[in-house]
């Protein structure tokens, strides 16, 4: 054992506090019939006093056992044990989510950070709390270890407080521990932590993770939310994958697993830029292996907080680009998500979801992210809906939603019309489901009729077509495909272009940039047509400052392109960046070269074609430049 995880603790703390020590039958003897017992959270859970308890089941009636999230086998949920015990848990884990949706047990949505409140201003009274903690240190001090959450607001106002003290209990920093004497019984255990395996990366998954990280900048200080899709798994893994280039990363977050390892190790995670707990990843408790209790174990690096502190959206709001990231069951085209039902059938919980969510809106350059996979391939229907499944608990309202990521994009609501929320939605949504969720927002007039003209052409371009550049004052821009929900970003651009650059981009001076005209711009033919936006992040989710595009000739296997770059992002690069990228799209589909028809003195254009280390072609007649380049 090296230097840190040695701690100093009371090796004779069996005999100094003897008077107090039972076996977890002793223990479990004190419960009484009609009490409400509360037991220790995730893999913390104490399970030979649970052991016990169950064990009595004969000799106990209507006990109510309330927890966040348990991973033992959870026996007292068993049919057969139902005249004795039932469960009213605050998060619907596996273990007991048979038993809640056959009725034999009980679910109470709350926000997890007013938990804690319930416990100390009496509303849920607590009987008995069942833990499990570290030996006590030379101090008399014992570590809530890898569970502090809840937890410790759960004893600090229990009428009788057991804990399992086990010396395999890892012993982590930050208001992690307890005063002994506050303990009313100890029973010492000395056996392995439960432990949870990291369910594996799925191809669905790992598309969601890379949109969601594209959102998250440097500096950023990120919460992981606890949830998983069913069929899908847990998508935070999926995103820390993407997150090992990015730099001086902070984390606050309600629960950590062992993903958190690796992206320590790649040195993505310094926490320098965060506003509180500076260098600190800020958690309440952890789920996984061996070798996350380890890296955990008395390291500074881990500030283990109660959920009342972690939680707390006012704390999370402090964290300059605060981003949240948790999961969805479904989403209807209004922006109401629903995260703790399939349908009228419990499925999970709150958890931190509002806690963060909110904190994470009101943060300054913060962002709020729900993913959720676009298809139920179990059920084979859409995630995205046009109304909420008849049952279905709207966790987050549509007033508050900003990102919504699927793996077919992203699509940003927050402050949009409903009409504009529907289509980004579509255009994120599975394909195979994109018509019918268009047919059901046109007649639920959540969509203008005009947008008819419109139908079918809800695609999204390959992610392959993804790029980004430096320019040499540090600016990124990034360039991807053109999306349906580009039409007021597109509108915005053109809107912004000078008399001149109109001029020279489509040969006249009175273009009229109608409804109509902008629609052409953004919903393409995808099977002949290829249009790229340059984009830079705002507040708002970006602004779009060049686009450029190719048509395909079928006749001539020959594509003709145009390109057009706000005024005050010209002479930067972007122009020749997008004619270079354009031609690589290009290249790979087999086409055989670029065609042109520019103004006669357009030099921009033609000095973009001549640099471009392809053979070149041009005429003029007229004014009319008539240009084109070989790419064999």
């Amino acid at each position: 054992m090296n230097e840190r995880n040695r701690i100093n603790f009371d090796q004779e703390w069996q005999d100094k506090y003897q008077d107090m020590i039972a076996t977890p039958e002793q223990a479990t003897s004190h419960l009484r019939s009609g009490q409400r017992v509360f037991i220790g959270t995730g893999c913390s859970e104490p399970d030979e006093l649970i052991r016990a308890m169950t064990d009595r089941a004969g000799k106990l009636t209507d006990v109510e056992i309330v927890h966040l999230l348990t991973k033992g086998e959870a026996f007292y949920t068993k049919k057969d044990l139902s005249a004795f015990f039932y469960v009213n848990s605050f998060f619907i884990g596996s273990n007991v989510r048979d038993s809640i949706q056959k009725g034999l047990g009980h679910y109470t949505p709350i926000l997890l950070n007013d938990i804690p409140y319930m416990f100390y201003s009496g509303k849920l009274p607590l009987d008995v709390v069942l833990m499990q903690v570290t030996p006590p240190d030379e101090r008399g001090m014992v570590s809530l270890g890898i569970s502090v959450d809840i937890v410790k607001s759960a004893a600090q106002n229990a009428s009788l407080v057991i804990a399992q003290v086990n010396p395999q209990m890892p012993w982590t920093l930050g208001d992690s521990l307890m005063d002994i004497h506050d303990i009313d019984i100890l029973v010492p255990v000395d056996l392995p932590i439960m432990e949870r395996m990291s369910g594996k990366i799925t191809d669905v998954t790992s598309r969601i993770g890379e949109h969601v990280a594209g959102l998250i900048e440097d500096g950023s200080t990120i919460e992981f939310g606890m949830g998983r899709i069913p069929g899908v798994g847990r998508i935070p893994q999926a995103v820390i994958a993407f997150l090992k280039k990015k730099n001086d990363l902070g984390i606050h977050t309600e629960m950590i697993t062992d993903s958190i390892i690796e992206l320590v190790e790649s040195g993505a995670v310094t926490g320098i830029r965060k506003t509180t707990d500076k260098g600190r990843i800020v958690t309440s408790f952890c789920m996984g292996s061996r070798k996350l209790y380890d890296l955990v174990n008395n390291n500074p690096l881990f500030s283990f907080r109660p959920t009342e502190y972690v939680n707390d959206p006012y704390v999370i709001a402090k964290q300059h680009k605060m981003v949240s990231i948790n999961m969805a069951l479904e989403v209807d085209l209004t922006g109401q998500v629903c995260s703790d039902s399939d349908g009228a059938a419990f499925y999970s919980g709150f958890g931190g979801q509002v806690d963060f969510l909110r904190g994470a809106a009101r943060s300054p350059g913060g962002r709020a992210i729900i993913a959720l996979s676009s298809e139920d391939t179990k059920m084979n229907k859409s995630r995205i809906v046009s109304c909420l499944s008849p049952g279905s608990g709207v966790v987050i309202t549509r007033g508050e939603v900003e990102y919504v990521v699927t793996e077919h994009g992203v699509a940003y609501l927050h402050g949009k019309s409903v009409q504009d929320r529907a289509l980004a939605l579509i255009s994120i949504a599975d394909p195979e489901y994109r018509e019918r969720l268009f047919d059901e927002a046109m007649d639920l007039k959540y969509i203008h009729p005009e947008f008819a003209a419109v139908k079918g052409k809800f695609m999204i371009g390959s992610q392959d077509m993804k790029a980004s550049m430096l320019l040499e004052d540090g600016s990124q821009i990034n360039f991807r495909p053109i999306h349906p929900t580009d039409e007021r970003g597109i509108r915005d651009l053109v809107y912004a272009l000078s008399q001149e650059t109109i001029y020279y981009r489509y040969l006249t001076s009175d273009m009229k940039f109608d409804h109509r005209q902008i629609q052409r711009f953004v919903y393409i033919d995808h099977r002949k047509e290829v249009a790229i936006v340059a984009t830079i992040p705002e507040a708002h989710g970006e602004d779009i400052v060049a686009v450029g595009r190719y048509y395909m000739n079928t006749k001539t296997n020959r594509a003709e392109v145009a390109f057009v770059v706000r005024d005050d992002w010209q002479n930067r690069g972007i122009g020749s960046f997008l004619f270079k990228h354009l031609s690589g799209i290009a290249k790979t589909s087999g086409i055989a070269g670029f065609t042109a028809e520019i103004l006669k003195d357009n030099n921009r254009i033609q000095a973009i074609f001549s640099h471009s280390g392809y053979p070149m072609t041009s005429q003029i007649s007229g004014d009319i430049c008539s240009i084109g380049v070989d790419f064999e």
